[in-house]
């Protein structure tokens, strides 16, 4: 039982030293199309920057909620990154990424979701339900909405 154990420490041990030299990485030579060269230039994509126009929408209403003092000038300048900071912190919200698009709903300047449904959708769905009528022509009684209308 004794020369079992032995032969089987021996065997894990020289399993677990040859590993290494096994498990390394293969070299393959690069196919058409690509290198080892480095581009010189990156493309950097998304915004890195915030526009003075939105800047300045940012700035007054930071004023009207009394984190920020003076003019709005359209400058992401030091007092209006602290201000914005500090508008956030209040509320929970995380200070290390300007600006949080919360703090941006809540001091109104959220994305504009006015024209997001076409204008007959919407006076659709505000209009009393109508009553269930006969399809005027074939195509209007093969819609869904009319083969799945709600009555009241």
């Amino acid at each position: 039982m004794l020369f079992v154990r032995a032969c089987q420490t021996i065997l894990l041990t020289a399993a677990l030293v040859a590993t290494p030299a096994f498990a390394g990485r293969s070299h393959r030579t690069p196919t058409s199309g690509h290198s080892k060269k480095k581009h010189a230039s990156h493309k950097v994509q998304g915004q890195r920057g915030i526009d003075s126009d939105r800047a300045r929408e940012i700035q007054t209403a930071l004023i009207k909620q009394n984190y920020l003092s003076g003019e709005p000038s359209g400058q992401w300048d030091a007092d209006t990154q602290a201000a914005m900071q500090k508008y956030q912190a209040d509320n929970g919200w995380q200070t290390k990424l300007m600006p949080d698009s919360r703090a941006l709903i809540k001091l109104g300047l959220g994305p504009d979701h006015a024209g997001a449904l076409p204008a007959t959708a919407t006076a659709k769905s505000l209009d009393a339900p109508q009553s269930k009528a006969a399809p005027a022509s074939l195509a209007e009684a093969n819609t869904l909405a009319s083969a799945h209308s709600i009555e009241n």
